[in-house]
């Protein structure tokens, strides 16, 4: 059963996984499905898929997927249920429907994979292995581009010790993906002026406060538009008098930038306001407290990035004199001021 809805997550997966990138990209992918077994009624399964793609850089271009694998993790209960029938192994192949929209093209596409032999254990969980090929697909039309996940179905074949069948004989599982999920695998735009949203996690790290805090937010393409939420760093003073730091980064006046070798290099220019930053749970600075000046800073995407999936992006920058923090601004400024610091940041498309 988890077979296969991991050759269901596989065949999206796979679809999706030719269309999304320029260069060659893996791609990890975790779902749950529920799937009826003979014996013990629906079962929840995990499946893991693993593969790489790359898709074309203009309409009219295929994508292709490789290293396709789906990794199962069979649960105990499922596992007892095969015992009981004396399996000691199972194998199978599945179907798994997806549906690919390219503009104003909806292409529904069927997936074979195989299940590999697996041996079964007397008890516990186990995982088992599917694999398949995927044909080149063709996307003929700019604009944009979704992968969404269908129906699938699976059909096994437990094996006694012997090689000789079970009382289950061979079984077909309808299997359905669990609620809370998101069915869109993939969303991108193909050729044209291709816009891109991303959603943002990771830190900054300031150096001379010796202090990281998280950041998330939001990043558009080509707007090369940052949109962080405001979030606070902790830090000690002197090493040991406590503090924190509010710090709100926003663009300050238009953002540009360009796209390089299936990435981009982003030249923000960012306004840096410290709205509240306190010593011993104290408040120490004005309403007002910022840096004196924009804070240049060009965010590069790095290894693994796709404009279509997202991935690293990361930059250094420094921080100008601080300004309209009150009567401490000058010993604030001190604690903030300088190089070498760094948002290590990803990115992931939405």
């Amino acid at each position: 059963m988890r077979i296969a809805r991991s050759l269901l997550a596989a065949c999206v997966l796979a679809l999706a996984v030719t269309t999304p990138a320029a260069a060659s990209t893996p791609i990890a992918k975790k779902l749950g499905f529920t799937c009826p077994f003979p014996l013990i009624g629906l079962q929840k399964l995990d499946v893991e898929i693993k593969a790489s793609f790359t898709v074309p850089s203009a309409p009219g271009g295929t994508f292709t997927t490789g290293d396709l694998a789906v990794a199962v993790t069979v649960p105990d209960k499922s596992t007892r249920g095969l015992a009981l029938v004396g399996a000691a192994s199972i194998e199978g192949t599945a179907s798994a429907g997806v549906t690919l929209a390219n503009g104003p093209l909806t292409l529904p596409l069927s997936l074979p994979l195989t299940v590999a032999k697996t041996a079964v254990p007397a008890s516990g969980p186990f995982t088992t292995n599917a694999s398949g090929s995927v044909p080149p697909v063709q996307l003929p039309n700019a604009g944009r581009t979704t992968l969404t996940i269908g129906n699938f179905s699976t059909r096994l074949t437990p094996k006694k010790a012997d090689g000789s069948s079970t009382g289950l004989g061979s079984f077909t599982s309808d299997c359905t993906l669990d609620p809370g999920q998101d069915p869109v695998l993939l969303s991108f735009d193909l050729g044209g002026t291709a816009s891109h949203d991303y959603g943002v996690t990771g830190s900054t790290t300031l150096k001379t406060l010796g202090a990281t805090a998280p950041m998330t937010g939001s990043f558009a393409v080509p707007a090369f538009g940052p949109a962080f939420d405001r979030t606070r760093a902790e830090f000690k003073v002197l090493g040991f008098v406590p503090g924190t730091a509010d710090l709100q980064f926003t663009p300050d006046g238009p953002q540009t930038g360009e796209l390089r070798d299936g990435g981009f290099v982003a030249h923000a220019k960012l306004a840096l306001t410290l709205p509240q930053v306190t010593l011993f749970g104290l408040p120490v600075a004005d309403a007002g407290c910022r840096a004196s000046a924009a804070v240049p800073v060009d965010l590069r995407t790095g290894t693994g990035f796709a404009l279509a999936t997202g991935g690293p992006v990361t930059g250094t920058y420094a921080i100008p004199p601080l300004t309209g923090c009150g009567v401490f601004t000058a010993s604030l400024s001190s604690l903030v001021q300088g190089e070498g610091n760094t948002f290590a940041l990803t990115l992931t498309a939405r």
